[in-house]
């Protein structure tokens, strides 16, 4: 199925007119839509851009007072991602992006999860990329802490933070005027029952289930909704400027006065508030309740090897992860799969030493017809109408288009959403993978057509599974040599709808001190 860009925007008094465009909603080439909604291309990497602005910083920025916001990026070219950035210490994202891609981002597709600054913005467009997309809320040179700061600057002498931001808007309209790429906002209502679709699946993820099965007494539901109020406050105060009043006091300062009319500023607001809702559901998947991703090797009396991420890092790939995943074609299951690469050195930007190699999720072969491909699960007693002979899994398209070499000197790091299958197993050794994250529900599973079994006897690639933190874990001794907690007798699977939500199991619950 192909979409219709038609919430495509240009800056209200841009001479040039934003282009229709038109995308499919899959890697392949048919226009029939498949059983479950999903993300378009344009709403996949506007979320992955808001939430590369909320990259966790493993040091405090410096000057907390700066009128410079943070700021994600993603960078894509041909439909592929070729960069995660985000703003750092010194750094800008695009900045970063300049340091990375250089010439390599000609002809690329950049969407900020906010308005870049003019220094940022001229060497980007000297670069020579094809389209800036960007939210116009609060900007990476900020209005809300530029116009909170006049009255503090009043009797200085020196320009104000305010004048400063007005420069700054100036100069990116001249800028924007001159330029070769097509700047815009690009944003799409979501499709019908996206956002409750994604808050069902989100609910009943791998991750959610692995905490209700060691603790069967807790409420679900109550944990998930609690995470994601949390989350949608949060995200709603980072990207939607509070108030209607203050978002269009920001646009009128930024010049772009036109995107307040109505009903075109109610129309952008509730797009963006969805998008909002659908990453705080996502992300409600993903609880911090007393879990993260532990090796399996882990001894709780000593500390994690230094080359090792913080969980908070940890859990925000795996997230990133999951948003892919709703770009599945697999009409059973969506899987997502990021990776990212340590480097000998940190540098000041907002990932530190990490490096994004690439991502994926599970599709048919790119370039190919979606309807031609057999669409039933595996219960379908006709094993030629199953799909596992044609779909690429999220992995292997990691893999397949990743923007740079894995290096065999460096750490680097796999986040996948389901444990990988017997077929992907050997090509993650052999691409030189060192670190997978992961979730283990489906390990030790042999479905016939797709097994889980090889995943158990990796011995040469550092495996963290979600889990119980073991460190305020207690009871019998249900830990095994390899760090799982007790053993995995599998009931049947529950479906919802055509997509698989989770699988059951028992294990030994340890008990929470």
């Amino acid at each position: 199925m192909e979409d219709s860009d038609k919430w495509n925007r240009a800056e209200p008094g841009q001479s040039k007119l934003c282009r229709e465009t038109r995308e499919s909603s899959t890697q392949t080439d048919s226009r029939i839509k498949g059983h479950d909604p999903r993300l378009s291309k344009v709403n996949l990497f506007t979320l992955l851009s808001l939430w590369m602005e909320l990259f966790p910083r493993e040091q405090p920025e410096d000057g907390e007072n700066s009128q410079i916001r943070g700021t994600g990026l993603v960078v894509v070219k041909e439909g592929k991602v070729l960069g995660l950035h985000c703003s750092g210490a010194e750094l800008h994202a695009g900045q970063a992006a300049i340091i990375q891609h250089g010439g390599s981002l000609a002809d690329c597709q950049l969407y900020f999860s906010r308005r870049p600054c003019a220094t940022c913005l001229k060497m980007i467009i000297n670069a020579g990329v094809s389209e800036i997309s960007f939210w116009p809320g609060d900007p990476e040179i900020s209005m809300l802490k530029s116009m909170s700061s006049t009255q503090t600057n009043a009797s200085s002498k020196s320009p104000s933070v305010t004048e400063e931001a007005v420069l700054d808007a100036a100069a990116i309209e001249k800028l924007k005027s001159n330029s070769r790429p097509h700047i815009c906002v690009l944003l799409q209502p979501l499709e019908s029952g996206l956002v409750q679709f994604v808050e069902e699946t989100s609910r009943e993820d791998d991750f959610m289930e692995r905490i209700t099965e060691d603790d069967p007494g807790l409420n679900k539901e109550e944990l998930f909704n609690r995470q994601r109020l949390r989350h949608l406050r949060e995200f709603s105060r980072q990207f939607l400027v509070g108030t209607s009043k203050q978002h269009t006091d920001i646009l009128v300062q930024m010049g772009l006065g036109n995107f307040c009319v109505e009903p075109y500023f109610s129309n952008l607001r509730n797009n963006m508030t969805e998008l909002v809702g659908v990453l705080a559901a996502v992300a409600a998947g993903v609880p911090q309740h007393h879990y993260g991703f532990y090796s399996e090797n882990f001894a709780s009396t000593l500390p994690p090897h230094a080359g090792y991420i913080s969980q908070e890092v940890a859990r925000h790939c795996i997230i990133q992860a999951r948003l892919l995943a709703y770009r599945t074609e697999d009409p059973k299951v969506g899987v997502g799969a990021v990776i990212w690469a340590r480097g000998q050195s940190a540098v000041c930007r907002g990932t530190g030493c990490l490096d994004f190699v690439g991502c994926g999720y599970n599709a048919y072969p790119a370039g190919s017809h979606y309807a031609e491909y057999p669409q039933m699960d595996n219960k379908q007693e006709d094993r030629q109408r199953r799909k596992y002979r044609y779909i690429i899994h999220a992995e292997q398209n990691a893999i397949t288009f990743r923007s740079q070499n894995i290096k065999p000197d460096e750490l680097t790091m796999l986040f996948v959403t389901k444990c990988p299958c017997d077929e992907c197993v050997p090509l993650i050794r052999g691409a030189g993978i060192t670190h997978i994250y992961t979730s283990d529900q489906d390990r030790d599973k042999d479905k016939g057509d797709i097994s889980y079994l090889r995943f158990s006897t990796l011995k040469d690639i550092s495996k963290f599974v979600w889990q119980r933190n073991p460190s305020i874990s207690s009871g019998p001794s249900s830990h095994l040599a390899n760090g799982c907690i007790g053993k995995h007798s599998r009931q049947p699977e529950q479906e919802y709808g055509n997509k698989k939500l989770c699988t059951k199991n028992t294990r030994a619950s340890p008990t929470a001190s």
